[in-house]
């Protein structure tokens, strides 16, 4: 995990927007009022040009206009500066503009722009155009003019945005390594034929996957459920433009992807092809850690149905690693046994009625980890639960893991037990009702919480943190007891990243007390028995 201290703060309230819209919008249209009664404009031209201000940024609550795209209006204030930003650079969009460019720059966490009309690509500039073919078909060409005729047309550029399609905005330090579109709205010229090598008649929405990439927690948090909350109602009609374009992210998740879009996806740098599109995202919704806000996506979608949807992209291909274990299974057990038929078939059935009863037991998959904040009495803890009665597997993922792999494991387990780190992102595959346990090192208690232990909740899981102590670290091998280290891991952690990721998360060894940890397993274990029961019970029905 990356960056755990600069995101607390903001957490903690240090950048606060403001979600009274109507109010701003009310206070802008005064001050428009209250300066042309007091300039009192010889120009008529002038006060109407107020007035159909107002009339049209109020006109969407007035009759509750909205949007394919549920465009957002620039009413959130964080500061000064970002306001003037926001509305300097990003005018407002209406339902039934035919050409339009805006974007909301309002959340600390990602911009996002919507381009409608004729959109065309340029990856040679990293520009995306938008061609204006009316004068008058806008409140900002109506702007423009008026006001800056001239200008307007000498440069045909009506307006440019700049942006950077990663959902951690907030982080100055991996957004400069992102790279950065132009997206410029041209007064079209109708003498002009502008080319267009690959024609689309359905959407585009343009994300990176850049920045943190290649860590599975940012490939869900800060791309994938983006993607999902962004793109799922478009109903699979959408095309994914992607810039810093990786061949294996494309491959490792094309299942999920597949599942998005009918269309395969596009490298932006990569493809020098002009392609057209009749609207574009640019950029991608994003809410909280490792979830979904229903209130805010369009069939009002939550983190329950992105779950489902990775269900549905996952259990063809395990379908088919089921039936090629079964058919390797019973090969190898014929090969290895010089008997008859018959005998043969009775030592199968033996085989079946042995893995019936394993399955009748409650599964607990434990996510072990190699080097750092590994559990060094691992194989004590595997015996501790299969005492207790679970049937357990010890799972150690790595990059190259397929994830229907890990997928099958977690989606049929009843308890996921794993130490805090971008791992325990597979909770995602775990059914909701089942039990996570996460193992808090010392110095980690806030982000196992942030960014594990409150999403996990949101899915419906029954979360327990398990805070070691310090006796069950292995730092306590290396400091004295009276160590602010040991002591008060706080006081560290709040000095900044590199404290945490030095000290805490690369440095680190669990030794688990399991005493203590054995309360948490008969915990787990009795709800999953009951659990399975009320299922056995309801399929008897």
């Amino acid at each position: 995990m990356v960056h755990y201290q600069r995101y607390q703060l903001w957490k903690k309230g240090e950048h606060i927007e403001d979600d009274e819209e109507s109010q701003t919008l009310l206070m802008d249209c005064a001050s428009s009022a209250g300066y042309y009664k007091k300039t009192k404009p010889k120009l008529l031209s002038l006060l109407l040009l107020s007035l159909l201000s107002c009339c049209f940024i109020l006109a969407p609550h007035i009759f509750g206009w909205s949007s394919t795209f549920s465009l957002l209006y620039s009413s959130h204030e964080e500061d000064e500066g970002l306001v003037a930003d926001t509305r300097l650079n990003s005018p407002l969009c209406f339902p039934n503009s035919i050409e339009s460019l805006c974007c909301d720059r309002s959340s600390i966490r990602s911009d996002v722009c919507i381009m409608k009309g004729d959109v065309r690509t340029h990856s040679a500039s990293s520009s995306v155009f938008l061609y204006d073919s009316k004068d008058k078909n806008s409140f900002t060409n109506l702007v423009s003019t008026i006001v800056e005729e001239e200008e307007v047309e000498k440069s045909k550029e009506l307006q440019h945005e700049k942006i950077k399609p990663y959902t951690r905005k907030w982080e100055k330090s991996v957004m400069e390594t992102v790279e950065e579109l132009d997206l410029i709205a041209m007064k079209d010229n109708p003498e002009k034929h502008h080319h267009c090598d690959v024609q689309h008649d359905v959407p585009a929405v343009f994300f990176s996957t850049g920045g943190y990439t290649g860590n599975v927690y940012h490939e869900f948090n800060d791309g994938l459920i983006p993607l999902y909350i962004t793109s799922q109602h478009f109903n699979k009609k959408v095309i994914f433009v992607i810039l810093e374009y990786h061949n294996w992210w494309v491959t490792k998740y094309g299942d999920i992807l597949s599942h998005l879009s009918d269309y395969p996806p596009i490298d932006f740098t990569g493809d020098l092809k002009t392609h057209c599109f009749p609207e574009a995202i640019v950029g991608l919704k994003i809410h909280d850690e490792l979830s979904i806000d229903s209130s805010l996506v369009v069939g009002n979608k939550s983190i329950v149905d992105f779950r489902n949807l990775l269900d549905k992209a996952y259990w063809p291909r395990i379908g088919g690693l089921i039936r090629d274990e079964e058919r390797e299974a019973e090969n190898k057990l014929r090969d290895n046994l010089s008997v008859s038929p018959s005998s043969s078939e009775a030592l199968l059935k033996i085989n079946d009625k042995v893995q019936e009863d394993q399955m009748d037991k409650p599964k607990l998959v434990i996510l072990s980890r190699n080097g750092s904040r590994s559990i060094t009495n691992e194989k004590l803890m595997v015996k501790m639960a299969e005492e207790i009665g679970f049937r357990v597997e010890v799972l150690s993922p790595d990059r190259r893991t397929e994830l229907a792999k890990i997928y099958r494991s977690l989606n049929s387990s009843d308890v996921m037990v794993g130490v805090h780190g971008a791992a325990m992102t597979h909770f995602l595959f775990m059914k909701p009702g089942s039990v996570f346990i996460q193992v808090i090192p010392l110095g980690t208690v806030w982000a196992a919480e942030t960014y594990y232990g409150e999403p996990a909740r949101k899915l419906g899981l029954k979360y327990i943190g398990y805070e070691i102590l310090a006796r069950e670290s292995s730092l306590s091998d290396k400091y004295d007891e009276n160590d602010p280290v040991l002591r008060d891991p706080r006081s560290l952690t709040k000095k900044g990243w590199q404290y945490t990721k030095s000290i805490y998360l690369d440095d680190q060894n669990v030794r688990l007390d399991l005493g203590r940890f054995r309360k948490h397993l008969d915990y787990a274990y009795r709800n999953s028995v009951s659990r399975i029961k009320r299922h056995s019970h309801l399929q008897s029905q």
